[in-house]
């Protein structure tokens, strides 16, 4: 014969219980993730694309909120950086008058976007022309267009003995 030591209400009672725990775990955490009342900022990968036509490859990310003068785009013969900081807002711009401030904004109850730096990289299988990069900012899409190189250049060295 088979006994049951608990009841199927103990094991729902256990499971609240266990939800009751998840839930102060993240409390915990969320709160080990603030500091002021304002999160860390934190690393983010910003979604993107790449494309390729026969005269270039194009990179668009996504970077909304991002000032563009936070932008840097740099270039070595196959390779693409580009990084950028999404800075969280401290304090609010000063008004007309001289020495009159506007205050503050209040610190977030919830707060699920992503501040901080970051940086990627994007190799492609053919070279391009650094001199002839260009990158535009419009609601809050990166592009960057790179044309490929033209000519590869390829250096032979004498072995001498």
């Amino acid at each position: 014969m088979l006994t049951l030591r608990h009841s199927p209400f103990d094991l729902l009672h256990s499971n609240l219980r266990d939800a009751d725990l998840f839930q102060k775990l993240e409390q915990q955490l969320q709160s080990a993730h603030l500091q002021g009342g304002q999160r860390q900022p934190t690393q983010h990968q910003p979604a993107a694309e790449v494309h390729e036509t026969a005269e270039a490859y194009t990179v668009v990310l996504e970077l909304p909120g991002v000032d563009k003068t936070s932008i840097d785009v740099k270039a070595t013969d196959r390779n693409l950086v580009i990084s950028a900081e999404r800075r969280q807002p401290t304090t609010a711009t000063a008004s007309a008058e001289v020495g009159d401030a506007a205050p503050a904004p209040p610190a977030p109850l919830l707060s699920e976007i992503r501040y901080g730096t970051w940086s990627r990289s994007f190799r492609f299988p053919g070279g391009i022309q650094r001199e002839g990069l260009e990158a535009h900012y419009r609601d809050g899409l990166l592009t960057v267009t790179a044309p490929k190189a033209q000519t590869l250049t390829t250096v032979q060295v004498q072995v001498e003995s």
